[in-house]
């Protein structure tokens, strides 16, 4: 009886501890009976007989039905090309270290200042559909809602990018989806683009060791991968890496671990999250940035606006600015994360982005994505409203929702009717001009390996490796193996050893020796 006793209070305590799982219910203990009478999406109510019963019946005369019907083939929109699958929630950013000596943004204006703000994480190749444990990036966006519009970070999980010139995006996301014939993910796509472009081997030393599966999003730090251009009131420069660490610590699976959790959870690090905001176990990460003068970056001796390498701490120490918490859930996952739009381009008046050229691209393909995902009117969508500022834009009419569509204020600027007019900034400041030669990471890739990964973390690095080369064309190991060995002679090494013992089979994995690590 004792046990059966334990038993059910564990049982309950499971389900006191799991709001995700109990929404529904939760839903139903909220409400003392039905929330009132249905009705179409005109309004109009439906009679019980309409909503249970077609049959012998004028299907086309049952407004419940072509209503129902009509919307269920038209309730999906394009994924997301990239970063489709995420989890998301909402929260504030307060500012903690005063840092208007070099940046004039009114969400960084002073200690104590908070800004509401939506996260979204997600892993980069992973269809909606997907796990949330796969060996692979992840996306770590961030929406300010500030009094000046918003700004969003779309940075990484990781401090680094994948390639300098937005030329390659498309063979990037191209070589790690399906294959166009088979419809199988094709590692002999990933390595020949890899391999092609050897600066992208520097992010994938990370992904490929300890780093590449992170245990849930609430244990996963930030990047904003760009160095972002700052001023002051003055109008001085400043130039900034922004980094995100969670307080909880950084945590991440091993291979086996994520294995097993995709096939019993695949939406781990989703539940994950929503889980612990639900039971009051807020997340929060403290937010710090590296600076860099004008001075610095001429003095610099490598070009610090390289997105596929990492600025030095020892050089560029972190500074603290501020922390964020996530503290509350989605209410409607569609409307308010999948629906969830950034770009790049939202950038706030002290803030003037990143000068090169992927960021200069992404500009353009976030809005581009948005509008074909979303429409023209993508951020007149709740979640994508600018929430603290004051729309006046001389966009109308398209796609809905369009809100009340500007009401009657002219549309065409200028016009001499008292329409809104633009600001002058007496000390305006243009995003500088930056010349960007060819990458080349072999250096800094060398250093993650040997000063910045243990022994125990490289063996696992190169069997991470070799589980996913291991299938591919005997060319293209060959060709990473001499990367690799450009990289660092060890790790060339191990690789080629580990291909010539033939130890990446399917089956090798599951048999390994734990203690080995």
């Amino acid at each position: 009886m004792w046990v059966l006793l334990a038993v059910i209070a564990l049982a309950a305590g499971k389900i006191q501890n799991d709001p995700a799982g109990q929404q529904i219910l939760s839903f139903k203990q909220k409400t003392s009976g039905p929330i009132g009478v249905m009705t179409t999406s005109a309004g109009a109510p439906i009679e019980y007989k309409d909503a249970t019963n077609t049959l012998n019946a004028r299907l086309i005369f049952n407004e419940y039905f072509m209503d129902t019907m009509t919307h269920l083939v038209r309730e999906r929109i394009p994924e997301r090309l990239v970063h489709a699958k995420a989890g998301g929630a909402f929260g504030y950013f307060e500012v903690t270290h005063d840092i208007s000596d070099i940046c004039t943004a009114k969400v960084f204006s002073r200690v104590g200042e908070k800004t509401p703000i939506a996260a979204r994480f997600s892993p980069v190749v992973v269809e909606r559909g997907g796990i949330d444990t796969s060996r692979d990036a992840r996306g770590f966006a961030l929406k300010f809602y500030t009094e000046d519009g918003n700004f969003d970070i779309v940075g990484f999980n990781t401090p680094m990018y994948v390639y300098k010139d937005p030329l390659l995006f498309p063979t990037f996301v191209r070589a790690q989806k399906r294959n166009p014939a088979t419809n199988l993910i094709d590692g002999n796509m990933l390595w020949d683009f890899l391999t092609l472009r050897p600066e992208s081997l520097h992010m994938f030393l990370l992904v490929f060791g300890d780093r590449g599966i992170p245990d849930g999003y609430r244990h996963m730090p930030g990047f904003g991968i760009h160095t972002y251009e700052v001023v002051n009131e003055k109008g001085d420069k400043h130039f900034i890496r922004f980094h995100f660490y969670p307080d909880a610590g950084i945590k991440n699976l091993r291979s086996k671990d994520a294995r097993k959790i995709a096939g019993v959870d695949p939406d781990y690090a989703t539940r994950d999250l929503y889980n612990a905001i639900g039971n009051g176990d807020f997340p929060s990460w403290t937010a710090s940035i590296q600076v860099l003068s004008l001075e610095d970056v001429k003095k610099a001796g490598f070009d610090v606006f390289d997105v596929t390498r990492v600025l030095p701490l020892d050089r560029y120490p972190l500074r603290p600015v501020g922390k964020f918490v996530l503290n509350k859930n989605p209410i409607n996952y569609f409307a308010e994360i999948e629906q969830l739009a950034f770009s790049p381009a939202n950038l706030v008046p002290g803030i003037l982005g990143g000068p090169d050229k992927v960021f200069e691209a992404r500009r353009f393909a976030y809005r581009d994505a948005q509008l074909y995902r979303l429409g023209a009117n993508f951020n007149k969508i709740p979640v994508n409203c600018p929430v603290q500022a004051t729309v006046l834009t001389y966009n109308r009419d398209g796609e809905p929702p369009v809100k009340d569509n500007e009401k009657d204020i002219p549309n065409y600027y200028p016009n001499s009717y008292n329409g809104p007019e633009a600001y002058k900034d007496k000390n305006r400041v243009e995003l500088t001009e930056i010349y960007q030669d060819d990458p080349n990471n072999f250096a800094q890739a060398r250093e993650l390996y040997v000063n910045e990964m243990t022994k125990q973390e490289r063996s696992r690095l190169v069997e991470n490796i070799l589980y996913s080369i291991g299938p591919a064309a005997k060319f293209l190991q060959e060709r990473a193996v001499k990367l690799f060995t450009i990289i660092h002679p060890d790790l060339g090494s191990r690789i080629q050893q580990g291909l010539i013992a033939n130890r990446t089979s399917s089956t090798y994995y599951d048999n390994y020796d734990e203690d080995y690590y």
